[in-house]
């Protein structure tokens, strides 16, 4: 074989290099050829200055791990060793033999080992290995920076829990011995004396015969977490404006009483007023409100009962070990007299007053989510009955509240699904026969139920807020259709649209309803607003700025169901109202009763000398109409000349419009 420096070299190959794949490695000095080296060139200067070395006789043996480049261009590591066995008389190498073996294997595990142990020295957990007797024989940087320990330190230490009886040690390492792996949450002390919480799990190791041969434990310091899972425990369970227990621990504590069968009540109880001063006043002065209610209740409840909030100015009292009927009685008199007295802030009188609910436990209830229910249930008759008043549970109740949910969720999915349509009622001008005007009548269609009927949904929606909703959806829907049939000369009046009591509350009502009229393109001198009479009396002077800011915009008023409230005719003088509509219960009757008769005419004379034009309702008979035209009442409306009318056949009446004038003339 041909050598690099006129030395003869004759190798000797025993491992198991693959040759066909891989040529003897070309350093240029075992070997003189005109080939490219075939040694890494990361390491190739490494095995000239080794090999160099012993041919010079500077050390006993030539060894050499290098990478050596196959046919197929890949890198194969070998390990490389060889012996000068022949030299001449001037000691330079004659002859050198040797071996050359594939150790690729061998690298890839010693660089696995290695990654493995800077992984174990870099990882933020803490990590130790025992050996069976739970001696310490290697720990990491975590290891030492968590406990404070230096590594000779750890290395000098058994497995052992200080903060623990013995007894704990030796539990955890019978778990090891018998099951190979113990876990859990304990705590430890920092060699400076600092305490701190670990979560631990250590596992056995088994040699080749299956024998537990180590244990390794990896842990982290959860001090941190632990504190903040605490606080969150307690945020979540303490409501952070009165202290109180929350509804979340209510009902946590609250079940846990009623599985064990402990006779007992439960009161809930709302404030009359509060919405109303938080809304006009602010929350700040609403959050001081409900420190002082909290620190009422939690007086009277002494240690016989608990207080929680339950949110807003919602709260509960668990009397606890007691359904005696005339002690919880005394005792929610009690509760609405101490609730009813002046609450003071910055020197201002506040009174609210209180509505109670009260169930007893098991009488009223099997869980504790069907008491609370049920004493919400019996909160809501006592508010609707007035206020500061306490109601027990009854069955027949709880039947009208869960009527009440499914119209209130009705209406909600109405809501949502656009399910609320717009019928439509002609006003006739008696006179003349023309169709002057339409009162526009909201209708629930329902694609299962149908129509629903507006008596049903319409006063909870009046209670729950919803009609208010309900309201602007039935305005811009009339307005839109109004603004069709205007633009397509088939109407030239007004629609009439009802605006309920809860929308008549609204500040800014009139610039709401001109925003619908400007967003539609509708002339607001298409558009009538009727109020009843019982809206405008509640709030007379407030009713009177609001109706006086709509007429100046151009909106026309008309009185509602005019004779069955109660206003005074000074009001009525007073309302700027442009038409007064009078109950169909009046017009029912008067073309048999004198009464009913004597008293129409007595509303149209009224209406007539303060300047007002008057509209006749549910006129359904022919003798009515003359009755009417003789009191020369200026509009009817009614199923004499038609139902409520969807839009499509509405439309169809307006088309016919001059023979309903005919009908009407020839009356």
């Amino acid at each position: 074989m041909n050598c690099g420096i006129g030395i003869l070299v004759k190798a000797k190959f025993f491992a198991p290099i693959p040759w066909g794949t891989l040529d003897f490695p070309q350093d240029d000095i075992r070997v003189n050829s005109s080939y490219e080296a075939n040694i890494h060139p990361n390491d190739i200067q490494r095995v000239k200055e080794s090999l160099n070395t012993h041919l010079k006789d500077k050390s006993e043996h030539y060894e050499m791990s290098y990478r050596v480049k196959t046919y197929r261009g890949e890198w194969l590591w070998v390990l490389d060793r060889g012996k000068v066995v022949a030299r001449d008389t001037n000691a330079q190498a004659q002859r050198m033999t040797g071996t050359l073996k594939n150790i690729s294997h061998l690298k890839v595990a010693e660089e696995q080992l290695k990654l493995f142990k800077r992984s174990i020295e870099t990882i933020s957990d803490g990590v130790f290995i025992t050996d069976t007797n739970f001696k310490f024989i290697s720990v990491n940087n975590s290891y030492c920076k968590y406990t404070g320990e230096t590594r000779e330190q750890a290395l000098a230490n058994y497995l052992s829990f200080h903060q623990y009886p013995g007894a704990f040690t030796e539990e955890v390492k019978k778990s090891l011995v018998q099951k190979g792996n113990w876990f859990g949450e304990v705590e430890s002390r920092r060699t400076d004396g600092e305490k701190y919480e670990m979560e631990l799990n250590i596992d056995a190791i088994t040699d080749e015969d299956g024998k537990i041969s180590h244990y390794v434990g990896v842990f982290s310091d959860i001090t941190a977490r632990k504190g903040t899972e605490k606080e969150l425990l307690k945020l979540s369970n303490t409501d952070p404006l009165t202290e109180l227990p929350n509804r979340s621990f209510f009902l946590a504590n609250h079940s846990n009483i009623v599985r064990r069968n402990t006779p007992h009540a439960l009161i809930c109880l709302d404030m009359d007023n509060f919405k109303r001063i938080n809304d006009s006043l602010g929350h700040q002065t609403g959050d001081i409100l409900i420190k002082q209610i909290a620190r009422r209740l939690q007086k009277l409840a002494g240690t016989d009962s608990t207080v929680y909030r339950l949110g807003g100015d919602e709260f509960s009292v668990l009397v606890d070990k007691t359904t005696d009927i005339h002690t919880i009685t005394h005792f929610a008199q009690s509760i609405l007299d101490c609730m009813a007295r002046p609450f003071m802030i910055n020197k201002q009188e506040f009174v609210l007053g209180a509505s109670l609910g009260i169930v007893f436990s098991p009488e009223d209830g099997g869980t504790s989510h069907e008491l609370l229910k049920n004493a919400d249930t019996a909160m809501y008759f006592a508010k609707n009955a007035g206020g500061n008043k306490y109601q027990f549970f009854s069955g027949e109740m709880n039947q009208n509240a869960v009527r009440q949910l499914q119209i209130e969720n009705l209406i909600r999915h109405g809501l949502k699904e656009d399910l609320f349509s717009v019928f439509y009622q002609p006003k006739v001008d008696i006179a003349s026969g023309k169709l002057v005007s339409m009162e526009a009548l909201v209708r629930y269609e329902h694609p299962e139920k149908g129509i629903v009927s507006p008596a049903q949904f319409i006063p909870l929606a009046e209670e729950t807020g919803q009609i208010i909703e309900i309201g602007e959806v039935v305005l811009r829907k009339a307005c839109e259709q109004t603004k069709r049939w205007v633009d397509s000369g088939l109407f030239t009046g007004r629609v009439a649209v009802n605006i309920s009591a809860r929308q008549f509350e609204i500040p800014d009502l009139d610039d709401k309803i001109m925003n619908i009229l400007k967003q539609v393109g509708l002339s607001p001198l298409h558009l009538e607003c009727e109020i009843t009479e019982g809206t405008l009396m509640q709030h007379p002077e407030n009713a009177l700025s609001m109706m006086q800011r709509l007429r100046e915009k151009g909106i026309h008023l008309a009185l509602d169901d005019f004779g069955t409230g109660y206003s005074s005719l000074a009001y009525l003088k007073r309302f700027p109202i442009n038409t007064l509509k009078i109950d169909k219960a009046f017009i029912d009757d008067i073309a048999k009763a004198s009464d009913d008769r004597y008293m129409t005419q007595s509303i149209i004379t009224i209406a007539h000398n303060l300047g007002l034009k008057v509209v006749a309702e549910g006129v359904e008979e022919e003798n009515q109409l003359v009755i009417l035209r003789k009191f020369k009442c200026e509009m009817l409306q009614g199923y004499l000349y038609s139902r409520p009318l969807n839009a499509s056949r509405f439309e169809n009446l307006l088309k016919e419009n001059h023979e309903l004038k005919q009908l009407i003339q020839n009356a």
